[in-house]
Order: structure tokens, then C-alpha cells, then sequence
């Protein structure tokens, strides 16, 4: 094959392959969403959250996620977080809210949202971030959990322990699920059960969550905590009404949700400042 057939070659294969990617501009925003194919970190301008003082019964993991977060904006050690729990009472609504605190008091830090499913390209991701050393990130990723035939938690081993190289010193890693171990409980039963060794088998499995230095639980909420988060909204958004209707609609709303939380005293307000003319 002569030079002139191998340097069109080389040209074509040139053309085909994708150009490179553009370092990410992390002075856009102070959240981003990481997304792949390509890989890229696209600013969030406006990030969907509620004030922390809005945040009622979760007054002890709100003060731990607070005070560990802003340690690490400050430079200090501090530990990767998973918030389990009861769905619908504020986990994700703390990262951000507590994300949002640091900011306010005047301390740099940005929060990168990473979806379970890109769980395997976070090699890449934390690469990107690693060479941003001028930047502390909150790498956060939401209702996290893992099925039976699931291998992606093998990846997110790689941001809490971060392997031969560690983790990044500039990276801490926050997640969210409705499960303390993030598998089904049936699933580590089933290791148990048929494994040759049942307890290493299990210790593989529930391992993963032990690699998180702060383990925050919440739990379903009382009614009295349950009318008080809606009372705390009514104030903040100015929606007028007195206790005993405010009591005895809000029991009726819970009544045809089948319970309690966070999410469905949200839910009700919504309905209420609607109702009454009041854009939230």
C-alpha cells in the first residue's frame, strides 16, 4: 500500500472520529447535571429547591449534612453521605438545601447531579473534576438503589474508595435512597441462601453502604410534624388560613393519599395556594 492510499486513510479515520471535548466552563453555574454520549457537565441555572428553614423533623441530619458539607467547602476532611429512608421526606430536598446554605454563607461549592444509570462513566466524571483543584464539588446522585442483575454498583465503588488513585480531595459524594443497604432486602437473602460461603457472599452486598461515613435516616412523619410543614409553607408564601381549616383539609388530603410525608404535605400546599390565588 503506497503512502498517497495510507494518508487518505488516516485522513478519513481523522474525520470519523468524534473531536474532542471542550473543557466545561464550571464557572457558568454553581449546579450541573452530568450527562453521556458525549460527555459533557451542563449548567443548571436554576436549581428546584426549598429553603432549609422550610425542611420541619429532620432537624438532626439537616445540622450533621450541614456541618459535614461545610467542612469540606472549607478545605477540612469530611465524609461521603447516604440519606435512606421513608420516600417523600426530604432527603434530596436536604442536599440541595443544604448545598444552597453553604452558598449563602458565602462559601464555594458546586453540586454535580449524577444519574444511577451513568454510574459507569463516573471514572470520567471524576476525572474531569479532579483537574478542576480550584473547585470543591457535592457529587450527588438521587434515589439510589441496586436490583438483582444489577452490576453498577461495582462502579459507584469507584467514587467512594476511588481505587489506586482515590478519591479526588476536591469530590464528596452524597446520595439518596429509600433503602439502607441499596439492595432488596430478598437479594441478600438469596446470597444467603445459595452461596457457598453465605456470609462473605452477604458482606459483598452490604458492604457498599458501609463505605459511606454518614449514614442519616428519615423516618414517616406525625401528624403534628406533617400540618407544621404545611403551616411553615402557608408562612413563607404568604397563603392565609386558620388552623382549623388548614387542620381539617389537610387531613382530609392525607386521608385520600394513604398517609403522611414530606412530598404530600407539599402536594397539599400546592392545591391550597392554588385554590386561594397565590403563584408559588
Amino acid at each position: 500500500m503506497d503512502e498517497a492510499t495510507l494518508t487518505r486513510i488516516a485522513d478519513a479515520l481523522e474525520r470519523l472520529a468524534p473531536a474532542p471535548l471542550a473543557a466545561p466552563d464550571l464557572d457558568a453555574a454553581d449546579a450541573f447535571v452530568w450527562h453521556v454520549s458525549p460527555d459533557r457537565l451542563v449548567p443548571v441555572p436554576h436549581v428546584a429547591r426549598v429553603g432549609i428553614e422550610l425542611l420541619v423533623g429532620v432537624n438532626r441530619s439537616r445540622d450533621t449534612l450541614l456541618d459535614n458539607t461545610r467542612q469540606f467547602a472549607r478545605g477540612l476532611s469530611a465524609n461521603n453521605a447516604l440519606l435512606w429512608g421513608a420516600r417523600g421526606m426530604g432527603k434530596s430536598s436536604l442536599v440541595k438545601a443544604v448545598h444552597a446554605a453553604i452558598l449563602a454563607e458565602g462559601l464555594p461549592l458546586k453540586i454535580v447531579e449524577l444519574q444511577r444509570e451513568d454510574l459507569p462513566s463516573v471514572q470520567r466524571l471524576l476525572a474531569i473534576l479532579r483537574a478542576a483543584p480550584g473547585h470543591r464539588f457535592v457529587l450527588f446522585c438521587d434515589d439510589l438503589s441496586f436490583s438483582h442483575d444489577d452490576q453498577h454498583y461495582k462502579s459507584l465503588k469507584a467514587v467512594l474508595d476511588g481505587g489506586i488513585e482515590g478519591r479526588p480531595d476536591n469530590v464528596i459524594f452524597y446520595a439518596t435512597s429509600n433503602r439502607r443497604h441499596l439492595m432488596p432486602r430478598d437479594m441478600i437473602e438469596n446470597e444467603r441462601g445459595s452461596a457457598i460461603n453465605p456470609s462473605e457472599a452477604v458482606e459483598e452486598k452490604v458492604s457498599l453502604s458501609d463505605r459511606f461515613g454518614l449514614w442519616l435516616g428519615f423516618h414517616a412523619c406525625d401528624q403534628d410534624q406533617y400540618l407544621a410543614m404545611i403551616r411553615g409553607y402557608c408562612d413563607a408564601h404568604g397563603v392565609e388560613i386558620d388552623d382549623d381549616t388548614l387542620r381539617a383539609e389537610a387531613i382530609e388530603w392525607q386521608a385520600t393519599r394513604g398517609g403522611r410525608s414530606g412530598r404530600v404535605a407539599w402536594q397539599f400546599f400546592t392545591d391550597l395556594a392554588g385554590r386561594r390565588g397565590v403563584r408559588v
